[in-house]
């Protein structure tokens, strides 16, 4: 059970167990008028990786992220080096569930994206049928991404 025991003293078996394996199903974005977007294009790829102590490591990558001219990162045309970052999503770090509020914590220790370097994020999540969903905070534009998550293992 994911670090329940220190959120809900005493009832650590409430917490549904996350340890495991998650293949991604979707990475969508809903705009603020409400309308559904892919925001990792048609087939995003993805992986979240949970132990028994709750330590994660998160993965999503745009399927259709175009590879490097040059053959090398480090000489790649400024489009390159903006679809690359924009493509991609990854973080690792501690988690913490509240299953009486359906809450995730990420306690970010390192991410992709420096501004979420040290952060802990809170998102509600459902857990039906072998599949996590949560809305991640939304973007400065008002864009909430929702990530959809199926156990492997």
């Amino acid at each position: 059970m994911l670090l329940a025991a220190s959120m809900i003293p005493g009832d650590a078996s409430a917490a549904p167990s996350l340890a495991g394996t998650w293949t991604l199903v979707a990475a969508d974005v809903q705009h603020p008028d409400g309308t559904i977007g892919r925001d990792y294009g048609a087939d995003p790829k993805g992986m979240l990786l949970i132990d028994a102590h709750g330590n994660y490591s998160l993965q999503i990558f745009k399927s259709e992220r175009p590879r490097f001219a040059s053959n090398d990162k480090a000489t790649g045309t400024p489009d390159e080096f903006r679809e690359a970052v924009l493509g991609s999503s990854t973080h690792y770090g501690t988690l913490t569930v509240d299953p009486a509020k359906h809450k995730l914590a990420f306690h970010i220790i390192d991410s992709s994206y420096p501004n979420w370097i040290g952060q802990t994020q809170t998102r509600s999540y459902q857990l039906k049928d072998g599949e996590l969903s949560y809305r991640v905070p939304p973007r400065a534009n008002g864009d909430i991404p929702i990530s959809v998550w199926r156990r492997v293992d």
